[in-house]
């Protein structure tokens, strides 16, 4: 895989029953906290090595933003440091919560 792919919330949720499947958000801290994808994990400039070095590069990734445009060039990124398989999530997080609002988390504080 040269690039990256989009994936609709469907299809996301599909891959995700993958154990392997890594689901990343890139939104702010407090965004995250307000609500987040089930066990994504947020992502930014500050833990980007700590990712890169601990992550298998051969699971599945998806990346999640607000309304997944932001999120494109990161996966870009993401592919061109050896990820084999990189999705942007079309919609982003906001079309996740309103088609998976069971499947939101929230973190306290």
């Amino acid at each position: 895989m040269e690039s990256f792919s989009h994936l609709s919330v469907t299809d996301a949720s599909a891959i995700m029953k993958r154990a392997e499947t890594v689901v990343v958000d890139i939104r702010d801290t407090e965004s995250f906290k307000q609500g987040h994808i089930t066990g994504a994990k947020r992502l930014d400039n500050e833990n980007l090595a700590d990712f890169l070095r601990d992550t298998d590069y051969d699971s599945p990734v998806i990346v999640c933003c607000y309304h997944g445009n932001s999120s494109q060039s990161a996966a870009q990124f993401l592919v061109e440091q050896g990820f084999e398989e990189v999705y942007s999530l079309d919609g982003g997080f906001t079309e996740w919560s309103t088609t998976h609002p069971d499947q939101v988390a929230r973190l306290a504080g």
